[in-house]
């Protein structure tokens, strides 16, 4: 007979309905059979349930936590995937159709009247797109207090995550991605929408190298910028905040978008936010008024034609920024590869330890939020989960103003690097002047002693 823990675990997972009891007997009576213990603990059962694709870990781990409530009207948690802009994201699978979707739940403690309006608002919005490189709507619904939107399950990684673990991205990679995310942003445009959160945690990169734009949260209808929909709030990340996003959020426009997907890929090519350390107001303020760094200061083996694209993708003024996405992808049809050749090997895992979906005694989903609340500015999870290698970027940033992007009357130009010849007359000049200046006063000391 099982011990009273498997009992317990037993119970919570009949009572998930997530397995049967025939299931779990079977399960049990094949791990007695291939040991000499009669008593199955906890953790055996669960692992077997796991071999078996009766549960999934993540299933598991929640079932041991006590909590059985996995499931959103057809629709079965999975797994957890991570934090979107509006609450949690889960995989999950539907219980007739066997179909892998994600799921974006509304946080209990913000399911505001405001807070349903908005999430209600992308809804309506995400199904009315239909675009390869665009995260597809499929569903929505409501279970108890929970509301929540059913999309396509992308497979791999947003690409925050990938460039953390790379590092930053080959310049043809990086172009392949923001290719695939102008076009899909440009289709959006079309349809007098924007955005208005473009960023790296935000597009999702499948295994075979492909980007989709994910996260319409924040996007409005350009034409009711006006309504009563729109408070004024600036919302956004602010790493890749426009400054006319800054100065009028209600003057809503696609070139919001240019200027944040040129911020996005700064940061794939280089692994660093243009304006990294500082307050959110220093940060808005160096959007506003300040050149970013020489993206050649961290990569220096991007194509200068392809630092253009970059410079006028973040022009502060809006007229002589990039004027469409689609202009965006034929100027890098250049470097675009065959995505084939950026497959992932593996997925890469969030860093941190996913919260649990339901609470143990009612099933409504759980209220912890591992991200920054995306209708508020705040910084980017790439630079709040580093706080130590970040306080060395500040200091480096610091001390190379000169390296900055500088303007010009046409387009941004780049201060030239200094060369190795360059470089070695530098160091022989500072070496050498003292040097020289020692010698002298030395020859004259003498001259004066012999006198």
């Amino acid at each position: 007979m099982p011990t009273e823990s498997a009992k317990s675990f037993r119970e919570t997972a009949l009572v998930s309905g997530l397995v049967s009891s025939e299931q779990i007997e079977e399960t049990i009576q094949k791990l007695q059979a291939a040991s000499i213990r009669r008593n199955v603990s906890d953790e055996d059962l669960a692992a077997a349930l796991v071999d078996r694709k009766m549960l999934t870990q993540y299933q598991a781990d929640q079932l041991r936590k006590g909590l059985t409530k996995l499931t959103l009207g057809p629709y079965v948690i999975t797994d957890w995937i991570g934090q979107g802009g509006m609450g949690q994201v889960f995989k999950a699978e539907h219980n007739f159709m066997g179909r892998q979707v994600a799921i974006k739940v509304l946080p209990l403690q913000r399911s505001t009247p405001e807070a349903i309006n908005r999430f209600m608002r992308e809804i309506r919005m995400q199904a009315q797109l239909d675009h390869p490189c665009l995260v597809r709507a499929y569903d929505a619904g409501q279970d108890g207090n929970v509301h929540y939107l059913v999309t396509e399950y992308v497979p791999g990684t947003d690409l925050r995550r990938l460039i953390r673990a790379k590092r930053h991205l080959t310049q043809y990679h990086a172009a392949t991605i923001v290719s695939h995310a102008a076009r899909g942003l440009e289709y959006a445009h079309q349809q007098d929408l924007c955005h208005r959160d473009v960023k790296p945690g935000n597009i999702l990169v499948t295994p075979d190298g492909k980007a989709k734009v994910s996260d319409l949260g924040l996007a409005d209808f350009m034409n009711e910028a006006n309504s009563s929909g729109a408070s004024g709030k600036i919302v956004g990340t602010i790493d890749y905040l426009a400054p006319e996003q800054i100065r009028d959020p209600l003057d809503v426009s696609p070139l919001w978008d240019i200027y944040s997907l040129g911020c996005t890929f700064y940061y794939a090519l280089t692994g660093k936010v243009p304006f990294p350390g500082g307050s959110v107001q220093d940060k808005a303020r160096r959007h506003r008024d300040e050149p970013p760094l020489h993206p050649h200061r961290f990569n220096p083996d991007i194509d200068r034609d392809l630092v253009d694209v970059i410079a006028e993708m973040m022009e502060k003024n809006p007229e002589k920024r990039i004027q469409s996405a689609a202009e965006i992808a034929a100027r890098l049809e250049p470097w675009v590869s065959d995505t084939r050749q950026f497959e992932l090997n593996q997925t890469i895992q969030p860093a941190w330890q996913p919260p649990p979906p339901v609470y143990a005694s009612g099933g409504h989903m759980n209220d912890t939020e591992a991200g920054s609340n995306a209708y508020e500015v705040s910084p980017d999870d790439s630079e709040s989960h580093s706080q130590t290698s970040q306080s060395t970027e500040q200091s480096l940033f610091a001390s190379q103003d000169t390296a900055a992007i500088q303007p010009s009357s046409s387009r941004l130009i780049f201060q030239p690097r200094q060369t190795r010849r360059e470089r070695q007359l530098t160091i022989a000049l500072l070496v050498g002047l003292p040097l020289s200046a020692i010698m002298g006063a030395l020859v004259t000391y003498l001259a004066l002693a012999a006198r």
